[in-house]
């Protein structure tokens, strides 16, 4: 088992070295914010998908550098997600009401500027370069983020799967690596799993009456 400092260093070079795949990365998200904010509402079924994609990224890379944990942990939730995103329904995605909507916006910021691994880099690189799409904390936020603000696509598996491997993540960079930001990404988790749960409920509830 590598120790935490060869994790880090590993993640380190990841981060560098593929830099502008990361800068791709945030074109992407501003060119999905903007498309939200002007009014485009995928399907559940497409949102599913494609938010499972910043992590394929993140499994393609762990392999060309040679991290089968992460390959192996990060491919098998992207798989799920894809998989699990097929039985979602065609019907626009709906967007959280209330705290669910503030919590996602602020983990998809906190994924978007990740303050961590970027070196020799100004401050204001995190704008545009942050790990998104190639380290798992960063992308795991900003996934769970989008979904938050998505009120989980209404789907307790889909939603669950995410919410694993997100508090999974968190729990292994603040305690094992020592990367204390980290417990931004396990709070999000849990808050994505009782947003799934609750609209399970709701759903139920709506059902029954």
């Amino acid at each position: 088992m590598p120790t935490a400092e060869q994790i880090l260093q590993g993640l380190g070079t990841i981060a560098n070295a593929a830099r502008p795949l990361a800068i791709a990365w945030h074109v992407v998200l501003a060119a999905t914010a903007i498309a939200l904010l002007a009014g485009w509402r995928p399907s559940r079924r497409l949102t599913g998908s494609l938010l499972a994609l910043p992590l394929i990224s993140v499994a393609a890379l762990a392999r060309s550098y040679g991290n089968p944990f992460n390959v192996l942990v990060v491919g098998v939730v992207a798989v799920l997600l894809l998989i699990l995103a097929q039985r979602l329904g065609g019907e626009p995605v709906s967007r959280s009401a209330g705290w669910a909507w503030w919590v996602g916006l602020v983990l998809v910021a906190f994924g978007w500027v990740y303050p961590h691994f970027l070196e020799d880099s100004a401050p204001w690189a995190y704008l545009y370069a942050a790990p998104f799409g190639l380290v798992p904390c960063p992308t795991f936020s900003a996934v769970t983020g989008f979904a938050l603000m998505a009120g989980g696509l209404r789907s307790r598996a889909w939603s669950g799967v995410l919410t694993v491997g997100g508090i999974f993540y968190g729990l292994f960079g603040a305690l094992r690596l020592g990367v204390r930001i980290d417990a931004v990404l396990i709070g999000g988790a849990v808050a994505l799993g009782a947003v799934a749960w609750l609209n399970a409920q709701r759903d139920v509830s709506e059902g029954g009456a």
